[in-house]
């Protein structure tokens, strides 16, 4: 009865497995789809730019210096 429900701490995203091809991923990965793609968007100039020289500073790249920032809600 409880196999279905996902266990404490489960973040009800989409399963680490590929899909079938012909499915799509139904709703719940259209809207996980939706907010990697509001989340990834490109902020204002001066923000990736700010962003941009930091990663530098600290040797990374503007991507991995993002995704800490989206991950953990931190700056370096």
């Amino acid at each position: 009865m409880t196999d279905s429900l996902p266990s404490l701490g489960h973040n009800g995203g989409p399963p680490l497995e590929e899909p079938p091809p012909d499915s799509g991923g139904g709703w719940n990965g259209y809207c996980w789809r939706r907010a990697h793609r509001a989340a990834w968007k490109t902020p204002g100039r001066e923000i990736a730019l700010r962003r941009l020289k930091r990663a530098e500073e600290l040797g990374m790249t503007y991507r991995e210096y993002t995704a800490v920032i989206l991950d953990r809600g931190i700056y370096l």
